[in-house]
C-alpha cells in the first residue's frame, strides 16, 4: 500500500450519518492513534483508554449528547479495513447487532489498533502522519478548532494545507460586505489602511458538515467571536439573538464583556437577503452549542 492509497483510506472512512447530525467519533480516534504513533507508542491501545480519553474528546468537540460512545468507533472502523480489534472473535455480541458490547469491551479490556502494514508506514514518515492528520481535520472540523483538537489529543505537528478543502475564494468579501465590515457581535471594524484586521467571515453551519458558501450561512465576526462560535461558547437563536452557554466561566471582566451581549439581537446584515437562515442557525444550535443557554 503505497501513501496516497494510505491517505485515501483513512480520509475516506464510513463516518455515520443522520441528516446534518455529526459524527466525529472515528475522527477524533484516528487523530488520538496518530498522536500516539508519532511518540513511537505501541499499535495497540486499550478499550480502557479508548473509553477515557475519545470519551472526553467527544465531550469536547462532538456535539451536545445526553450520552456518548466511544465503543462505537473502536469496534466499527473495522469495517473501514484499517483496523484490527483483536480476537474479536471471542467477544459477546449486543443483541441483534454486530457490535460488541461496551460491557464485554470494558470487561476484557480488548486492544485494538491500526493495520500494522498502515501504522508502520506512519511512524516511518512523518510528512505521511502530518498529511493524513491535515486531511482529517480539514475534513471534519473548522479550521478555528484545529490547534484546539491537536493539543487534545497531544499531536504536535507542521501542518500542511495541501488538503484543505475547497471553498468559495468570494465568500469572506461577501459576508464582510454583507456585514458592512463590521462583527455582526461587537461591532469590531478595525482596519490597516484598507485592509480589514481580525475580522473574518464565519460559517454557521460548518462548511465540513456541508454548509455553503452563501452570505444566509455567514456571520461577519471578529477573531474572537468566530472562535466562541464554533467552540459553542454561544450561539444565535433562529430570532437572531445571542445565547450564550452555562457551561461559560472565567473572570469578571472576560466574562461580563460577553454576557453584555447575551439574549441581545446580532447586528442584522444590510439586506434581508443576507439575513441568517433559520436552518442553518438551528443546526448550530443543536450541533455545536454547549446547552443550555443562561437565562435571560
Amino acid at each position: 500500500m503505497n501513501n496516497i492509497e494510505i491517505i485515501d483510506r483513512l480520509t475516506s472512512i464510513n463516518v455515520w450519518t443522520s441528516g446534518t447530525r455529526r459524527a466525529p467519533h472515528k475522527p477524533l480516534l484516528l487523530l488520538l492513534v496518530l498522536a500516539r504513533c508519532s511518540r513511537g507508542e505501541p499499535r495497540e491501545i486499550s478499550y480502557r483508554e479508548v473509553d477515557q480519553k475519545l470519551g472526553a474528546l467527544l465531550r469536547e468537540f462532538g456535539p451536545p449528547s445526553r450520552s456518548y460512545h466511544p465503543e462505537y468507533p473502536f469496534w466499527r472502523l473495522q469495517n473501514d479495513g484499517i483496523w484490527l480489534v483483536r480476537d474479536a472473535g471471542n467477544l459477546a455480541l449486543r443483541a441483534g447487532h454486530s457490535d460488541a458490547r461496551k460491557s464485554e469491551l470494558l470487561r476484557t479490556n480488548v486492544k485494538g489498533g491500526m493495520t500494522p502494514e498502515i501504522y508502520d508506514a506512519l511512524r516511518n514518515d512523518h510528512k505521511l502522519l502530518v498529511d493524513v492528520a491535515q486531511a482529517i481535520l480539514d475534513a471534519h472540523f473548522p479550521a478555528t478548532l484545529h490547534d484546539d483538537i491537536l493539543s487534545a489529543v497531544g499531536l504536535d505537528l507542521e501542518r500542511s494545507t495541501s488538503s484543505r478543502a475547497k471553498r468559495d475564494p468570494a465568500f469572506r468579501e461577501k459576508v464582510l460586505r454583507a456585514y458592512e465590515r463590521r462583527c455582526a457581535i461587537c461591532g469590531f471594524d478595525l482596519r490597516l489602511g484598507a485592509v480589514d484586521v481580525a475580522l473574518e467571515a464565519a460559517h454557521i453551519m460548518w462548511h465540513e458538515a456541508g454548509g455553503p458558501d452563501v452570505e444566509c450561512n455567514g456571520l461577519a465576526l471578529c477573531t474572537m467571536h468566530h472562535k466562541l462560535l464554533d467552540r459553542g461558547v454561544f450561539t444565535v437563536s433562529v430570532e437572531r439573538h445571542l445565547l450564550v452557554s452555562q457551561d461559560v466561566s472565567g473572570s469578571q471582566v472576560q466574562l461580563e464583556q460577553l454576557l453584555r451581549f447575551h439574549a441581545k439581537p446580532i447586528r442584522d446584515p444590510q439586506s434581508r437577503d443576507f439575513m441568517p437562515s433559520p436552518k442553518y442557525l438551528a443546526w448550530h444550535g443543536n450541533q455545536v452549542f454547549r446547552k443550555p443557554a443562561r437565562d435571560s
